[in-house]
């Protein structure tokens, strides 16, 4: 129960700070040498669906005025619909692998690779030549879908990369975050789907344990979603891209000295 506290808290801060949920969902465990069901793909995308019910709630008025349109020309609801179709088909092709994919050195290494991406995508940035959310056109979102379906892989982080590749096509940063936070969630309803329609023939599902994690998660959640947007009117990307060559570089020392796994 209380492993499962801790990582609910870090999946709503993680989910939406973009330093990668998943690494951390991941990295936890390994490093406190954690073993059973909170250290399975199953529970991670049980805390996925708390983040899910978060960003549901937070962004109620936006879905609400989202299905409104629908049957508009160019509506912003079917530009997330196409959009969201490469994670969509590169997590129903690739979920297997992406399973395997667990290794704290893998995830070093991507904890790098998106910070220098972050970093680059904020020179030069300049609030008055970016374009806001509203006028986001397909190619755009396409753009930002695929970099979303390249966050499969952890380490990566989904609200990382999508607002990087939104900062890299011109959006305004808290802009590219709320398209971020949109795009994400039919992406984390659709595996939460999965997963719990693969979850329901097991009879050694712990659902007290899966219940708290979820609603810790979702909590957390809401907080870091509001916050975030608001720091990022301010403030760039750097600060969570030096995080993240920190934990790469905690990992990799873990990994020399043998201190965890």
């Amino acid at each position: 129960m209380f492993e499962a506290i801790i990582l609910g808290i870090l999946q709503g801060l993680t989910e939406f700070i973009p330093v990668s949920s998943s690494a951390h969902l991941i990295l936890i465990p390994w490093f406190f040498k954690w073993q059973g069901i909170v250290n399975t793909l199953s529970f991670a995308v049980a805390l996925h669906f708390g983040t899910l019910l978060a960003l549901l709630v937070y962004l109620r008025k936006d879905w609400f005025g989202l299905l409104k349109s629908f049957s508009q020309k160019g509506s912003l609801l079917w530009i997330i619909v196409i959009a969201t179709l490469p994670a969509a088909i590169a997590g129903a092709l690739l979920h297997d692998w992406i399973e395997q994919q667990r290794s704290p050195l893998l995830i070093a290494f991507t904890l790098c690779l998106v910070s220098v991406f972050m970093i680059l995508s904020e020179r030069n940035y300049d609030e008055s030549k970016r374009f806001s959310l509203e006028k986001i056109n397909l190619k755009n979102a396409l753009f930002i879908g695929v970099a979303q379906a390249c966050a499969l892989i952890p380490g990566v982080s989904r609200s990382g990369i999508t607002i990087v590749a939104g900062l890299t096509r011109g959006m305004k940063r808290a802009d590219a975050a709320r398209f971020s936070f949109l795009l994400g969630t039919p992406v984390i309803a659709g595996a939460s789907l999965v997963e719990a329609a693969n979850l329901a023939g097991k009879e050694s599902l712990e659902l007290d344990i899966f219940l708290i994690g979820i609603t810790i998660s979702s909590v957390v959640g809401y907080g870091a979603i509001k916050y975030l947007i608001l720091f990022l009117q301010k403030y760039s990307l750097r600060t969570f891209a030096y995080y993240r060559f920190l934990l790469a570089f905690v990992i990799i020392v873990s990994i020399w000295t043998g201190a965890a796994g």
